[in-house]
């Protein structure tokens, strides 16, 4: 379940040109929180 979670993530936030960065941002959260879901 969390690697269909993680690559979920990843599609969505590289099909709307975010980087980890700018999605961090937008959920007022530090990137390396939006690294690790990606990772899982």
């Amino acid at each position: 379940m969390k690697d269909v979670l993680s690559k979920n993530i990843l599609r969505y936030r590289k099909e709307k040109g975010f980087t980890q960065e700018d999605l961090a941002k937008k959920l007022g959260l530090t990137f390396q929180a939006v690294s690790k879901w990606e990772t899982a």
